[in-house]
């Protein structure tokens, strides 16, 4: 029985590039849905923060109240880290493209991007020290900076190689689109 809503999966099955009503470039957006890797490991966490929770309302009702308040502080910073870590990944807009990792975020004018391409070179697998052969998403800045937006092996895309590579064609569409033309670049 077909449903008469677009649901994400098939956001991407269409054949007209009409925008549609939501479609703001100016706010910021993340140009693909975050990995079962990622959100598996937030919803264990979150998991975790709600035995925590449910700990620090039985100390703090068994009279231990700094002990519950010790308890409650651990659930929140564990409730924070796991919303940053689905925070975490590639975002774009109008105004430039946005880097998110879990302790640092960086933002990059589009006028300040050189080009976006996809590289093969050793990336870490699901950001663990352990590097594979894979393939990345790098982003020239001015002055010879580089930075991966995107890996194949990272906790959105792992064993998901055709996300990658839509992922990569959107953000490249969104350098061509509101990047400095490339003759300007040479």
């Amino acid at each position: 029985m077909p449903l008469p809503f677009l649901t994400a999966d098939r956001a991407f099955d269409t054949t007209d590039h009409v925008a549609l009503p939501f479609d703001d470039h100016d706010q910021w957006r993340r140009p693909y849905r975050p990995g079962s890797w990622r959100v598996g490991a937030a919803a264990l966490a979150l998991l975790l923060a709600s035995f925590v929770l449910l700990a620090a309302v039985i100390i703090a009702a068994a009279g231990g109240f700094s002990g519950g308040a010790a308890t409650l502080t651990i659930a929140v910073l564990v409730i924070l880290a796991a919303l940053r870590m689905l925070r975490m990944g590639t975002w774009v807009s109008r105004a430039g493209i946005r880097r998110v990792a879990f302790f640092s975020t960086v933002t990059v004018p589009w006028a300040k991007v050189t080009h976006v391409r996809t590289v093969q070179q050793p990336v870490r697998w699901l950001g663990l020290p352990r590097t594979v052969q894979g393939q990345a998403l790098v982003l020239g800045r001015q002055g010879g900076e580089q930075l991966a937006l995107l890996t194949d092996h990272n906790a959105d895309f792992l064993s998901r190689v055709e996300a990658f590579d839509r992922a990569a064609d959107t953000v490249e569409a969104w350098n061509a689109e509101y990047g400095r033309p490339q003759a300007a670049t040479r």
